[in-house]
């Protein structure tokens, strides 16, 4: 068997050597002659599986390390009887983090408590749900807007979108990327939805970039500027507006999801798919493979304070600024030197560096800050309580 995989997929010659042999390319600039070869094609959300890229190829199995799939043309694949896969879930949980990392950086440096605040979420999949969840579990007052959910499960749980906006202090947004049928996401936060924001609302966005439209957020940022921006997905990437870079608060290169305990996991899914398609046994395990993470204990005495704390623990695994650094940084270098910044982007996610999600991180307290430690677990974080 030949499998082709995108390089930025860790650890798949560990899942995979030993079903055949594996080539790994640059995702985004997989071409038809390339894979003309291969059994099976292994891929992330940069690479567009369309008729273009796998017409007079043996390709027998297409999947994705990822959660989402509108990338991938499900119906060629189907018609062709082409085998397909994804992996549901295997990052929402760092996409989640990210998100806390913002939230907890802008309480500091704006001054505001997180639990006066009310966050609305669009979209309820893998990652809204469990976004929800823990901010729920921290104390946060949530409204969840996902009109298919609301048509299949009633509309208790779920707001409309334009009463979601009105009333929302936080707005962070993870919709896929569809641009027909009863429920599109393509600029869903259209000119109108964005001018009718209140001053001050902080907006997020690590979904699609699409499901904003990037010339009417430009726009109101440009006139007014009373909006903090949060931007990991863009428009156009990896060509991003440079010029919209400049004017969000936190810019990051599609990351959000880029823990590695989230990209071993969708290597791990995707294996087992493969496996599973083609009647293999499945022998390789996560926790035979994954590392060890390079922080593995922290502790506080008794004189923390409970929000430091919980900033520090927070940064001790992942930091948004490092990421919002770096993008400007490369950005910065490659038009001084007249070089292609979606070229800067993709390095970037090339190389982007080890960071492990909060329960990776143990942390060690006494019995006497059990307040703490309860605050750190609805966080994330796995607590050790002793003397």
């Amino acid at each position: 068997m030949h499998i082709i995989a995108d390089e930025n997929i860790p650890l798949v010659q560990e899942f995979f050597s030993e079903l055949g042999t594996i080539e790994t390319l640059p995702g985004r600039s997989m071409t038809q002659k390339q894979i003309q070869k291969a059994d099976v094609l292994l891929v992330r959300s940069i690479t567009n599986i369309s008729p273009a890229l796998l017409e007079g190829s043996k390709v027998r199995f297409v999947a994705t390390a990822t959660i989402g799939c509108d990338h991938i043309d499900q119906e060629y694949l189907a018609n062709n009887n082409i085998g397909f896969a994804n992996a549901p879930g295997c990052n929402a949980n760092s996409v989640v983090e990210y998100v806390l990392s913002v939230l907890s950086l802008l309480a500091d440096q704006e001054d505001f408590i997180l639990q006066e605040k009310t966050v609305g979420i669009i979209g309820a999949g893998n990652v809204g749900r469990r976004l929800k969840e823990r901010l729920q579990r921290i104390g946060i007052n949530v409204l969840v807007n996902d009109p298919p959910r609301a048509l299949s499960e009633g509309t208790e749980e779920f707001t409309g979108l334009d009463e979601l906006l009105a009333q929302s202090d936080i707005i962070s947004m993870h919709t896929p990327l569809i641009k027909d049928g009863d429920h599109p996401t393509l600029h869903l936060l259209n000119e109108a939805r964005i001018n009718q924001l209140k001053p001050d609302t902080v907006l997020i966005n690590s979904g699609r970039g699409a499901a904003v439209d990037t010339e009417a957020l430009k726009r109101r940022l440009l006139e007014k500027g009373d909006l903090v921006t949060v931007l990991d997905v863009w428009e156009s990437e990896p060509d991003i507006d440079y010029e919209l870079l400049e004017l969000v608060d936190i810019g990051t290169p599609h990351i959000a999801g880029y823990s590695l305990d989230g990209k071993l996991g969708g290597t791990e899914m995707v294996y087992r798919a493969v496996c599973e398609y083609f009647g293999l046994p499945a022998r390789k395990k996560l926790g035979q493979l994954i590392p060890e993470p390079p922080l593995r204990k922290l502790s506080f005495s008794n004189q923390a304070h409970r929000w430091q704390a919980t900033l520090t623990a927070i940064r001790a695994c992942y930091d948004v600024r490092n990421d919002d650094m770096a993008l400007r940084r490369a950005f910065s270098k490659a038009r001084r030197q007249n070089q292609l910044l979606g070229q800067a982007f993709d390095e970037l996610r090339r190389t982007y560096p080890v960071r492990r999600e909060f329960d990776t991180l143990k942390v060690q307290l006494k019995t006497s800050q059990k307040k703490l430690g309860d605050r750190l677990e609805k966080f994330g974080f796995s607590v050790r309580l002793g003397k």
